[in-house]
């Protein structure tokens, strides 16, 4: 991601830390395998970040990329904000505000 992008800035330090938190006990829904970052795996992202906002991924030990260059490829392919990277896991989050209120994430 480069300095100017306004993706990079969408949370600030105690929205992270709250995200993080949510996302320790989430289990991966998508998962990076040999094929790297696909259009259906863009799309299968994209419908996890739409229905929960807040996902795991998790990068296999195949996959073609460094694992800090394929999580900033994710967060930007899914317009999404890159919470974290710890290891090979990967939290992303994208509000949606078509989501009922009872199931949306309050930061």
């Amino acid at each position: 991601m480069s300095d100017n992008d306004p993706k990079q800035s969408t949370l600030n330090v105690r929205q992270r830390k709250a995200l993080r938190g949510l996302g320790h006990h989430l289990e991966p829904i998508v998962y990076v395998g040999k094929e790297g970052i696909s259009a259906t795996l863009i799309q299968a992202a994209k419908s996890a970040l739409q229905a929960h906002e807040l996902i795991k991924i998790k990068l296999g030990q195949n996959c073609p990329l460094p694992k800090k260059e394929a999580a900033e490829a994710l967060a930007e392919s899914t317009q999404a904000d890159l919470v974290q990277l710890i290891g090979k896991m990967v939290l992303l989050f994208r509000p949606n505000p078509e989501l009922p209120l009872e199931k949306k994430i309050k930061i």
